[in-house]
């Protein structure tokens, strides 16, 4: 069988469309049949100047076709700073409360014309988590939980952070502080499951790495509780999960408790089926008090009895960035929050 060679034509490769051009300022005024000045001025939310809303919506509608976006280095330029405010991720479990805590937060700093960017600093701690934070030059930089020393404040500050504030249990020397008493918390969970009448309570103590800063406290909160009366307190480390659970519900006839303090709402309810699995009845045996107020606590059965806390609104803590990023040379302001309050239900 004869074969034929066929050339197949090589097909020249389609040219790549030329690149678009970066739209300017220059490109919206001419759109918007305004002055450059008059864009920077509306893009810019510059109040000083007065100028009409058409025009102001020529602006927008103009940069919003060409996809015009303000460069955000530039105008840092102009301005003398950023407006980014640096919210290092946290480095413990966050639940729902404090998630709805930070999404509060950023809408009331978002209404203030800042703009905030979570940074996740895996591996770094204290002062050297605050060199990298301050490489990227925020106007204010919101420290979640504890570490930060002194040093790492003053590292913020020459790099051109106007605001340092720390949100957890301590202050720092140089930083405006939100200060969260945890123990009022513990205190207010083992008042309450005294006056029900309970004598031996646990209190459990998550084992995972990062909330040592606030189960410490809740734990010393019911001992200063208890101070003084009849009750004993008995620590119960407890990973957050169900086999973990199991194993120490298990053991519970042996420990002889009657009422637990589960830290937070998810370990409560966690603990408290493993405690149901094993026989153990709610309230009826053990009476279980968990915190945060979750309302899949009030969907259990029995409804989880917790402790309410009340967390700084959003808004209080945009408000205070501004003040200090306006007068960075104030004295840094300490600001004693989170109420807590026993609402009690059928589990306890």
């Amino acid at each position: 069988m004869p074969y034929v060679m066929v050339q197949i034509p090589k097909t020249p490769a389609s040219a790549s469309p030329a690149p678009r051009s970066v739209p300017t300022s220059a490109d919206v005024a001419r759109l918007a049949g305004v002055s450059r000045a008059t864009v920077s001025y509306v893009l810019n939310n510059t109040s000083a100047v007065r100028i009409s809303e058409p025009t102001r919506r020529r602006v927008h509608e103009a940069a919003k076709e060409l996809g015009y976006v303000p460069h955000a280095a530039a105008r840092s330029l102009r301005a003398g700073h950023s407006r980014m405010v640096l919210m290092p991720a946290p480095a413990f479990p966050v639940g729902p409360l404090y998630s709805q805590f930070i999404s509060d937060l950023q809408s009331a700093l978002g209404r203030l014309d800042y703009t905030v960017v979570q940074y996740g600093s895996v591996g770094l701690h204290g002062d050297e988590a605050a060199r990298a934070w301050a490489e990227l030059r925020p106007v204010a930089v919101l420290v979640p939980g504890s570490g930060l020393g002194p040093q790492g404040v003053t590292v913020l500050k020459r790099s051109g952070a106007r605001a340092v504030v720390t949100v957890g249990p301590e202050c720092v020397e140089g930083a405006h502080a939100l200060q969260m008493d945890h123990s009022a918390v513990g205190h207010s969970a083992g008042r309450h499951l005294y006056e029900r009448g309970r004598r031996r309570i646990g209190v459990v103590v998550p084992a995972e790495p990062g909330l040592e800063a606030f189960s410490g406290p809740r734990l010393d909160g019911v001992r200063r509780a208890l101070t003084g009366t009849d009750a004993t307190v008995t620590e119960l480390p407890l990973g957050y999960d169900e086999e973990a659970a199991a194993r120490l519900a298990a053991r519970w006839r042996e420990l002889d408790l009657d009422a637990v303090f589960a830290y937070n709402d998810e370990y409560a309810m966690l603990l408290m089926r493993a405690l149901q699995d094993e026989g153990v009845a709610v309230p009826e045996d053990t009476a279980v008090i968990g915190a945060d107020d979750l309302m899949l606590g009030r969907l259990l059965r029995p409804r989880l009895s917790t402790v309410h806390i009340e967390l700084p609104s959003g808004r209080d803590l945009a408000e205070l960035v501004d003040r200090a990023v306006r007068d960075p040379a104030a004295a840094p302001e300490t600001h004693k929050v989170l109420g807590a309050s026993v609402v009690h239900r059928d589990s306890s």
